[in-house]
């Protein structure tokens, strides 16, 4: 969450706006099952394309505050690693009023986030660029250049995944749970920092997650329609 300038307090909060815009989306948004590691502040991702006959691609993403220890909030082991930087930004309190879901964002980022876990994908046309696959190692790709540059060993980013991804060895069919039933979908398991999986919804539909590593243990990864 990124802002510059003063923001008025009364400053309406722009999850209202997210709201509306998802109500454009033609299928159901998916997230991770509710659970206790996991909160969601409804900070939603949204992207989409048209051409001349409106809509031909959406995806909302889902971000969630990891708490390893949610039975209490106040161990530091719920913590995010912070650098310098930020950890003044969060500090720093300024001298105007601020709108209370700014100051709840801002409070926030003292906590890891699992930045756009969950992606909800639509098509209106099946094509290469719709499939599990690829939709899969998109998302992946995506988090990897935008969280993970540093981390990332191998040459350029936008490469990694590029080409025929269905063809490759990192895709390996696995039993995904999806609103209590159990499907085929696929998974991205070859990658050192974040871990992949997805599965098809139907009507144009695509659900993937892309987690990292080592937060794994502390979530279950189990699909439900999101309230």
């Amino acid at each position: 969450m990124r802002f510059e300038g003063v923001i008025p307090e009364d400053a309406p909060d722009p999850r209202l706006e997210q709201a509306r815009r998802l109500e454009l989306m033609p299928i159901g948004i998916m997230g991770l099952v509710p659970q206790p590691s996991l909160e969601d502040p409804d900070m939603v991702g949204i992207q989409y394309g048209q051409d001349s006959r409106g809509y031909n691609e959406m995806s909302a993403s889902i971000t969630y505050t990891l708490w390893r220890n949610p039975a209490d909030r106040s161990d530091p082991i719920n913590l995010a690693e912070l650098d310098e930087q930020m950890r003044r930004s969060i500090e720093d309190i300024p001298p105007w009023p601020r709108p209370a879901w700014l100051v709840e964002g801002v409070q926030r980022m003292r906590y890891p986030q699992l930045w756009e876990a969950v992606r909800t994908t639509w098509h209106r046309e099946a094509s290469e660029r719709s499939s599990p696959a690829r939709v899969l190692a998109d998302h992946m790709n995506h988090i990897l250049i935008n969280r993970y540059r540093r981390e990332w060993m191998g040459g350029i980013t936008w490469d990694r995944y590029a080409g025929d991804t269905g063809g490759r060895p990192a895709n390996r069919e696995v039993s995904v749970w999806i609103d209590g039933v159990q499907v085929q979908g696929l998974e991205i398991d070859t990658d050192p920092i974040v871990y992949g999986v997805g599965a098809s919804l139907g009507q144009g539909g695509v659900v993937t997650a892309v987690l990292p590593r080592d937060e794994l243990d502390y979530i279950r990864i189990e699909f439900a329609k999101r309230p």
